[in-house]
């Protein structure tokens, strides 16, 4: 009996030895796999660390807008949307002279920045942006004198990928161009103007230079108060040009795009 108790002791004692061998390598197989889960998260944290940097980098290099800016100009106005129909907004900058000659006194003896303003157009990229068209001086002050009536409200748009350059003019009506990028500039594809007397309207005119079709809707009734405005269309065929590049018009006050010669 002592001999079966001894082989009974020496057995359990072996057990005893094999379970914790089992043990310390179950332990030693878990503490790898922890700490290779935890190297593994590192490198995610790590590498969405890094995108997230690279993000961040990526929007600084889109906002030094002023990098562009020409020396003796500053930035009057921004406007943001797609231009060239990638998928990416676009920036278009109206610049302003910052002359000193360009302080003067108006009608009214007070003191008024006149200097001209501008426009660049800058096409979005991936790492920034890249001028598509520049014109430092196209455009007069914001503080022209109107005369009777206040000067015309110079806007910039973005619409279905074109250009618009928008003029209003209170009671008076408005007028707006039309620019779509192509062959390395914007070209002047169209121009609306809508002229009125306050309340009374007095005529559209709509002019497609690629078509080379003007239309002009004239009122007949608008001299008459009591009467409903009514509309009759003359349609002109006009003389084939090139068209305008915004990056070579000198003075948007000059145009005088309603006199156009027609094929008449």
């Amino acid at each position: 009996m002592k001999q079966v108790s001894k082989i009974t002791l020496c057995l359990l004692c072996v057990a005893m030895a094999l379970t914790g061998c089992r043990d310390k390598v179950r332990s030693k197989a878990d503490t790898a796999n922890h700490q290779a889960a935890a190297r593994q998260s590192m490198k995610r944290i790590s590498k969405v660390e890094k995108q997230g940097d690279m993000r961040q980098y990526d929007v600084a290099d889109k906002q030094r807008i002023t990098d562009f800016i020409p020396k003796g100009y500053k930035l009057f106005e921004k406007i943001s949307g797609d231009l060239n129909k990638d998928g990416l907004d676009d920036c278009v900058l109206i610049i302003k002279a910052t002359r000193k000659d360009g302080f003067i006194k108006n009608s009214f003896d007070k003191v008024v920045d006149r200097n001209r303003r501008g426009i660049i157009v800058l096409f979005s990229e991936e790492k920034g942006y890249k001028v598509a068209v520049k014109n430092y001086n196209c455009f007069s002050s914001e503080n022209e004198d109107g005369g009777v009536y206040f000067a015309p409200y110079l806007s910039i748009d973005i619409r279905n990928s074109k250009l618009f350059v928008h003029y209003a003019h209170g009671r008076y009506g408005y007028w707006e161009y039309c620019f779509r990028y192509q062959d390395s500039d914007f070209m002047l594809i169209g121009y609306e103007s809508f002229g009125s007397q306050g309340p009374t309207a007095l005529g559209k005119v709509s002019i497609n230079f690629l078509t080379g079709v003007k239309y002009d809707d004239d009122n007949v009734n608008k001299y008459d108060d009591d009467a409903e405005e009514k509309f009759v269309r003359k349609v002109i065929k006009l003389k084939k040009e090139p068209l305008k590049k915004l990056s070579e018009i000198d003075d948007f006050d000059e145009l005088e795009i309603e006199r156009l010669n027609t094929d008449d």
